[in-house]
């Protein structure tokens, strides 16, 4: 838990204002709106550090969305510019491709779409549409990655999707201190409190994950965990996940890389 959430808000609007003082001092921040706590405490960062007016909100359903209410409340308590962009044909359209072809089939042995494959493909599609936002802004955008520490831990996010973007103000915290951050941003409690869902499985975190958050921070925290089974599931995804924490490994051939340590 924070000492003082208050002024690790502050640090983190100093942060992101620094950020855009390096990085594009007239771009504008494009985020992902999905309604829940970590978009909405990231979008409320962002909005008090660099002003409601840089800040584009993109609402990105994939056909229907349940809860897309939860992100028009959002948009309407922060104030901020907001656009909303259906990927479900661009995702269909996809899967139609995927899985009609004869040659990928031969090559899978897959009927259709793998369950993977479906899964991950919206949230890639909804990078692509963020970034081509901030490209078609005319002072330019930057894209904002809301990962917290507790996801990226276990690697509860999709390479290239969720995962990317061009900073991340909360990724050095668990899930329980981001909740402390929205409170002391005054968001409301409908946007902090849901449980959180990837909205494509149809399962909330915690049941994919097969454990709880607090579980998870209590282990990140303290390095112990007394139940084994939950013990060997987040070291388990922790060591298989930590490609998509790394840069992309390069070959260096030795010549080089003798120059280099020279």
């Amino acid at each position: 838990m924070l000492k003082d959430p208050k002024k690790t808000k502050d640090e983190i609007v100093a942060w992101i204002r620094d950020y855009f003082k390096e990085n594009g001092p007239t771009c504008r921040a494009v985020i992902g709106i999905s309604g829940g706590k970590d978009s909405s405490v990231t979008a409320a960062l962002c909005a008090e550090a660099l002003g409601k007016d840089r800040v584009i909100g993109v609402l990105m359903p994939d056909g229907v969305q349940s809860d897309i209410s939860d992100s028009r409340l959002l948009v309407e308590t922060l104030g901020i510019p907001a656009v909303e962009l259906n990927i479900g044909k661009a995702s269909e359209a996809m899967k139609e491709m995927l899985s009609s072809n004869e040659e990928l089939r031969a090559i899978t042995g897959i009927e259709g779409i793998s369950k993977d494959a479906g899964i991950n493909m919206p949230p890639r599609l909804r990078m692509t549409t963020l970034y081509a936002v901030g490209q078609m802004l005319p002072e330019g955008g930057r894209v904002v990655n809301t990962c917290n520490l507790s996801e990226d831990y276990v690697g509860y996010s999709t390479k290239y999707g969720d995962a990317a973007g061009d900073f991340s103000p909360l990724a050095s915290f668990l899930v329980d201190e981001v909740l402390q951050i929205g409170a002391e941003l005054g968001l409301p409690d409908k946007l902090l409190y849901k449980a959180p869902s990837d909205g494509l499985s149809g399962l909330t975190d915690e049941d994919k994950l097969g454990f709880t958050y607090a579980a998870l921070a209590d282990y990140i925290n303290t390095g112990v965990c007394e139940d084994e089974t939950t013990k060997a599931r987040i070291d388990r995804l922790h060591r298989l996940n930590l490609h998509k924490l790394r840069l992309m490994p390069k070959y260096v051939p030795e010549d080089i890389e003798r120059a280099l340590k020279d």
